[in-house]
């Protein structure tokens, strides 16, 4: 059996493990070290967080996210598909009991669940172009839970004149809905990704949301926590924000047993809007790997 050395810095951790309990001995950082994708949802942080201008593209953004999670900052994924694909500079090990959490922003009464999807760079070419799997957390049999649910978002022809407009931003889904999401008067910027084109798809796991006006006039929103398995559901201390790599299914929902994985996908799995607070979005501010 292979011994395990774990030298604990203030910044990384030295671990001596091969790919799959990693080594040679290596300094290795406990957080995200790459952003390999991004495209958020329209949502009242887009365009902020982080800050776009006319002139990016996709690749600027990508380094723009890049930059915010390798520096302690937080991106927003906005609504419904939204979503970031990062990695790290090791592998994290597929080990008993919990392995990672995805942190966020979310405080009690105030969820923004994303579901999680994981990979093992088996091709090892250190790019996510393997085989996905989805953590399968407290939702994911539910009736009310839609695999494979698709939105296609429009972009607005004008900005509105009025500050609190419901009917902004048209979307469509591939199960014969649409609707209109509303922008409010706390954020006036643009809520369309300026480096889109005139309309985008979007796809992934939809959860119901669990938000509910508890004043019952408006002025108290409340977005409890899921059971378990998903980003920006429970505060990032909570032993409920912790995933195991053992939940994690294939697309035909059966479990796999993976070694360990290189890379992680958040997608924001609600659409749902809370009044004034503005629409459920995932935000992402960072990764721990609960075996360094």
């Amino acid at each position: 059996m292979k011994k395990h050395i774990f030298i604990f810095t203030a910044a990384a951790i030295l671990v001596a493990c091969s790919k799959d309990d990693p080594e040679p001995e290596k300094t290795y950082t406990n957080g995200i070290t790459r952003v390999f994708e991004y495209l958020p949802a329209p949502g009242q942080f887009i365009n902020t967080m982080p800050a776009a201008t006319a002139g990016d593209t996709p690749e600027t953004m990508r380094r723009k996210a890049e930059t915010a999670l390798t520096g302690g900052s937080m991106i927003s994924l906005g609504g419904f598909g939204g979503y970031v694909v990062f990695g790290f500079d090791h592998t994290i090990v597929n080990r008993e009991g919990n392995d990672f959490l995805v942190k966020g922003n979310a405080h009690v009464n105030s969820a923004e669940p994303g579901v999680i999807m994981v990979s093992y760079d088996v091709n090892e070419n250190s790019l996510p172009d393997d085989e996905w799997y989805e953590i399968a957390g407290s939702e994911y049999s539910k009736s009310s839970t839609i695999k494979n649910y698709e939105t296609t978002y429009y972009k607005p022809e004008l900005e509105p004149l009025n500050p609190n407009e419901p009917e902004y931003i048209r979307w469509t889904d591939n199960q014969g809905g649409e609707g209109w999401l509303t922008k409010n008067n706390f954020h006036t910027q643009t809520y369309y990704p300026m480096w889109k084109g005139d309309s985008y798809t979007l796809k992934g796991t939809f959860m119901e949301a669990n938000i509910y006006d508890q004043s019952g006039n408006g002025t108290l929103w409340a977005s409890p926590a899921n059971g378990w398995g998903y980003a920006d559901n429970w505060v990032n201390t909570d032993a409920g924000a912790q995933i195991d790599i053992d939940w994690a299914v294939n697309s035909e929902g059966n479990t796999v047993h993976l070694k360990g994985i290189d890379f992680v996908k958040v997608i924001c799995a609600n659409r749902a809007e809370g009044g004034w607070t503005g629409e459920i979005s995932t935000e992402v501010s960072g990764f721990t790997d609960l075996n360094l």
